[in-house]
């Protein structure tokens, strides 16, 4: 009442100067709520509930950039959550690659699971305005999962070491649990890595670490030596240069890992050999190398597993480039389609699954195309021969040139052996995923151009 009386006696004049003073003080609280809303990712340890909150969060201000998805739940009951960013996080696309960082693996090395939650912040925060995090967010689906072991982290306790939180709920430790061709397993495999096995057979990913904590150092195939895998010897795979090369792009971007000396410990460049540092059967990273046509490495991030939290702030700062590097160099080498001859007319073409891929002089490691027909190498400069087999096509060998400005684009065909039925002449039509001999072209660069610029630390 005394409001209305105000402007009542007031007049005009002190009528609009309340008006303009209550707009401005809405306008205040606007302000405010909406910053509130849209406050970042604070630098705390997250427990499940609000890790999941945080992602929610993601997908709600992006929605055109991120979607969210559970692999499945743990042993108890917690959901193992991934967050996809890109402009394709909502489905697949053709030779779009899928690359993935998963984090917390073992439940008392925490750092990278805070970290992933900064880093999604940082990707969706730069697109439009970073050209380099703009263009491979357009050209890539990154996976994020923060935690593969949450029951391990809900045991887990802050400390530079111990183990308690190490293994899942039953207490196994989930990087001795992959199926692993080295040598038997002799424990069951935990639901939690059932769940990962799963994802990666489905998801084809091409680039992934698994960031853990305890020294700085990125550890790359193989983790065993063949013939004996408790020798502690240098296990070169086949892509040996291409490992070192993922390695060194990350221990390069960070301010001291490619020193060589921290946490106590002693590494040339920052990088090792699995099998030459401790060898382990059942690690995730030969899993993929080996069975899932895609590379890895895992990545030691801190040098205290379970840090205080105000450590956070630098420990993000120190390993952000690195982050970004690495995952960058899933846009070299070569990728292309695998096409094969019609069983209905010899003219059209159809998109084959399930070649295998190998490059002439890295034997040994089958890679495949997957169910749309795309198949990718990731390979230094160089000229090289891609040899394809397929048990309904003859066996073919390509030649192909990788540059250091970008990927290569080589897509193959297979033809049916001659004088088969499969490989004669016939009336049909045209399907989808068909194409005619003369629309398969040359080499070319693929979407993604140009190596993305590297960022900060490289040296």
């Amino acid at each position: 009442m005394k409001l209305l009386l105000m402007f009542c006696v007031g007049g005009r004049v002190k009528y609009a100067y309340l008006i303009s003073q209550m707009m401005l003080l809405w306008l205040l609280l606007l302000f405010t709520i909406t910053a509130v809303s849209v406050k970042g990712v604070e630098f705390k340890y997250h427990n499940h509930r609000s890790l999941e909150k945080t992602l929610r969060n993601f997908t709600e201000q992006y929605p055109d950039l991120s979607s969210m998805y559970s692999v499945g739940t743990s042993i108890r009951g917690r959901q193992m959550w991934v967050l996809v960013l890109g402009k394709h996080s909502s489905r697949p696309a053709l030779l779009v690659p899928n690359v993935k960082y998963i984090a917390n693996m073992h439940g008392n090395e925490v750092v990278g699971r805070e970290l992933l939650l900064h880093l999604a912040e940082y990707y969706l925060n730069q697109y439009g305005k970073n050209a380099t995090l703009t263009q491979f967010l357009d050209d890539t689906r990154v996976h994020l999962m923060p935690t593969m072991n949450p029951d391990g982290f809900s045991r887990s306790r802050q400390g530079c070491d111990g183990v308690t939180g190490r293994g899942n709920a039953l207490a196994y430790d989930l990087n001795r649990n992959f199926p692993d061709n080295a040598a038997i397993n002799p424990y069951p495999q935990q639901r939690e890595v059932t769940n990962v096995v799963r994802w990666i057979q489905e998801t084809n990913f091409l680039l992934s670490a698994n960031l853990h904590g305890g020294t700085l150092v990125v550890n790359y195939p193989f983790d065993s030596y063949p013939g004996d895998v408790r020798l502690q010897r240098y296990s070169a795979s086949p892509d040996d240069d291409v490992f070192r090369h993922l390695a060194l792009t990350f221990s390069k971007s960070h301010p001291t890992m490619h020193k060589g000396v921290n946490c106590g410990d002693a590494f040339s460049q920052g990088i090792v050999n699995g099998a030459s540092w401790y060898p382990i059967t059942g690690g995730m990273q030969d899993f993929m190398y080996r069975n899932a046509s895609g590379y890895e490495v895992l990545i030691e991030m801190s040098c205290c597993k379970y840090p205080r939290q105000d450590m956070l702030k630098g420990l993000w700062e120190d390993n952000r480039d690195a982050l970004i590097n690495f995952l960058l160099q899933a846009h070299m080498g070569v990728k292309g389609l695998i096409y094969g001859q019609s069983s209905r007319h010899s003219d059209l073409f159809d998109v084959v699954s399930g070649a295998v891929i190998q490059v002439m002089g890295r034997e040994g490691i089958h890679f495949r195309s997957s169910r749309l027909g795309e198949y990718y190498k990731l390979l230094l400069p160089g000229n090289y021969t891609l040899l394809v087999t397929h048990p309904d096509f003859v066996p073919t060998a390509v030649p192909f040139t990788v540059t250091s400005s970008g990927v290569t684009r080589q897509d193959v065909k297979l033809m049916r052996p001659y004088g088969s039925p499969e490989g004669q002449s016939s009336n049909g039509d045209r399907g989808q995923g068909q194409i005619t001999g003369e629309e398969l072209g040359t080499p070319e660069k693929a979407v993604l151009t140009s190596r993305p610029r590297p960022l900060r630390h490289t040296q």
